[in-house]
């Protein structure tokens, strides 16, 4: 199986411009980008990251707010302040050493397993597999293994499985290999068994459950959000806030919020707390829409408010429209201000 996926990597690897590199910081910023993200969606950005930060050096003393500028719309900022936390302790702990062990890759934060095989195996020739979704459809496919994939035994038999697959000589090049078959040949939709080199082994093709694996016990509940932001415009200027260290979107700025368990009618939006003694002169829902996250839905809704009162209170702060490009905000709140500032 090892030889037959390495041969058809041979001949049919995508052109990724991580590629081909033993450099551990490149292979770190691709892998961490292109967890929960497409390689389409995660190949621009990890060009502008690379331009931006071109070594782990200037990554550590970066600003915050300027690595989740960059890392804006990208989802799941916590990969992000991991990241910055994690080239610091390298940087002036490890006096810019990258760890080249498995195990001591793990001790750093926002690495996991499948990112320290793949740095451990790809750049410094560690004999470990790397599984992540690629990997689970071709093993759970080849193996006809039907035992849900999200459960902690099921995890362990397929990394044991992994383990003994890797090759002595070139870990990192089978480990490529199989993560590319499994996102080119072995698709989720539509996988091209007919013309597949394993199908003469694949015990899922030969039980016809291909379409079926892998298996994952039922998906966690998705909680429901009503978010209502407003936008309070003075003389070309707005308010914003950073968000705490908690929740969603840690560290990004947005609009004044108020969170509500069911959608705000105008009048119960007036009748809120926030806008006592405000002397709201005007209110007017401008938009509503609905932003999917991995186990939540936020409905949000976007409002513009008058005041007499319109200045920031706690920590709000308030900047002119011509700064918004300099804040990293969360991508529909983002979007609502490039609409609404470019009517």
């Amino acid at each position: 199986m090892t030889e037959q996926i390495i041969k058809w990597y041979n001949k049919n690897k995508r052109d990724l411009p991580w590629r081909d590199n033993k450099d551990p910081y490149i292979i770190w910023v691709s892998e961490i980008i292109l967890q929960q993200t497409q390689i389409k969606t995660g190949i621009p950005y990890f060009k502008k990251f690379i331009k931006k930060f071109p070594n782990i050096e200037s990554l550590a003393n970066s600003q915050e707010k300027e690595l989740l500028k960059i890392w804006e719309g990208l989802g799941y900022y916590n990969r992000a302040l991991n990241m910055l936390e994690t080239a610091k302790i390298i940087v002036f702990n490890l006096n810019n050493i990258f760890p080249n062990k498995y195990q001591d890759l793990l001790k750093l934060k926002g690495i996991g397993s499948y990112t320290a095989a793949a740095i451990s195996s790809i750049c410094f020739d560690q004999k470990i597999g790397v599984v992540d979704g690629n990997v689970y459809r071709v093993l759970t496919r080849y193996y006809n293994i039907e035992d849900p994939i999200n459960q902690i035994g099921t995890k362990r038999k397929i990394q044991e499985i992994a383990n003994k697959l890797v090759t002595h000589k070139k870990p990192g090049l089978y480990n490529q290999a199989i993560m590319d078959f499994g996102s080119i040949q072995c698709k989720k939709h539509e996988p091209k068994c007919d013309i597949c080199p394993l199908k003469n082994k694949c015990k899922s093709f030969k039980a016809n459950t291909v379409k079926f694996r892998p298996v994952k016990s039922n998906k966690k509940y998705q909680k429901k959000r009503y978010l209502n932001y407003f936008i309070c415009c003075n003389k070309k200027k707005i308010i914003i806030n950073q968000r705490d260290s908690s929740n969603i979107w840690k560290k990004l700025y947005e609009l004044p919020l108020i969170e509500t368990n069911k959608e705000y009618s105008t009048i119960e939006a007036l009748q809120n707390d926030y806008f006592k003694n405000k002397k709201v002169s005007k209110m007017q829902l401008l938009q509503k829409m609905t932003h999917h996250l991995s186990h939540q839905k936020l409905i949000i809704s976007f409002w513009l408010i008058e005041s007499q009162l319109n200045e920031p209170i706690l920590k709000q702060k308030m900047i002119h429209i011509s700064e918004i490009q300099n804040f990293p905000f969360p991508k529909p709140i983002q979007k609502f201000l490039q609409l609404f500032f470019n009517k």
